[in-house]
């Protein structure tokens, strides 16, 4: 098996994200920028296609890099992420061990202490009621599988978009609902410093119209409940700033937008 990091960043002017990602396998890296520009460099030894393009949006980074993956295994990842030594082995073994997985979800460690991140404490099945708590730099995916599928991420959700996140739950939500088998795996390959983020500016009113809006697309269906229920969940986080009650019209407000 071969692993293929695929890198999602802005505005790079050398190559020095590759040394402070610690990459030590092939990569492609999308660095959205002002200029088109193709390279294709040698790093420790592996190859590492540079893309620049002058356009905006997660989504397009991430199919764009998942259209030109030549790997069996891709490893999705943003440019905040910086790699354990021997992660490839680390994903590898995960796969070995579990040969139907299409996809795993590992660990990572946040360095920022105000934005800890979900921690996987044992290994398991993901499946439809608990696939929201994992984003898209934990997903390892065996590339064939994913083509099978015909997955591929949202151009309407994340960064550079209207609607500030949720390009990963979709995805895993569309991989999960096309009969891919995906697992969580408790090994840590990296960390990510969550310091700042290109979407999110605080628990605002188009925070919770975003987030409407998302539960919509994950389910038509429960959509209102999906969103009563994170706000009861998350009320003391979420809704310092606004009551509870406006930011649940907020959300069913975005449900209403998007349809």
């Amino acid at each position: 098996m071969k692993l293929q990091v695929l890198v999602s960043c802005m505005h790079q002017q050398d190559y020095s994200l590759l040394e402070k990602m610690n990459i030590q396998t092939d990569a492609i890296i999308i660095n959205q920028c002002d200029i088109n520009k193709f390279e294709n460099i040698k790093y420790r030894n592996n190859l590492v296609k540079f893309i620049s393009l002058n356009e905006r949006g997660v989504g397009k980074s991430r199919n764009n890099a998942l259209l030109r993956a030549d790997s069996d295994i891709c490893l999705f990842a943003d440019e905040d992420v910086s790699y354990v030594d021997g992660y490839e082995d680390i994903i590898i073994k995960a796969f070995k061990k579990n040969p139907d997985a299409d996809i795993i979800l590992f660990n990572l460690e946040s360095t920022n202490k105000q934005r800890p991140i979900y921690q996987i404490t044992k290994e398991k099945r993901v499946r439809k009621y608990n696939f929201l708590k994992y984003g898209t730099v934990r997903i390892a995916a065996k590339v064939s599988s994913l083509r099978k599928a015909n997955v591929h991420f949202s151009l309407l959700f994340g960064g550079g978009t209207k609607y500030g996140s949720g390009e990963d739950s979709l995805f895993l939500k569309d991989c999960i609902s096309r009969g891919l088998k995906m697992y969580a795996s408790p090994e840590k390959i990296g960390y990510v410093s969550q310091d700042s983020s290109c979407w999110f500016e605080g628990y605002n009113e188009k925070y919770f119209h975003d987030k409407g809006a998302l539960y919509y697309c994950i389910s038509n269906k429960y959509s209102k409940l999906l969103c009563l229920q994170f706000l009861l969940r998350k009320r003391k986080k979420v809704c310092e700033n606004i009551d509870i009650i406006r930011a649940y019209k907020l959300m069913v407000n975005g449900i209403k937008d998007f349809k």
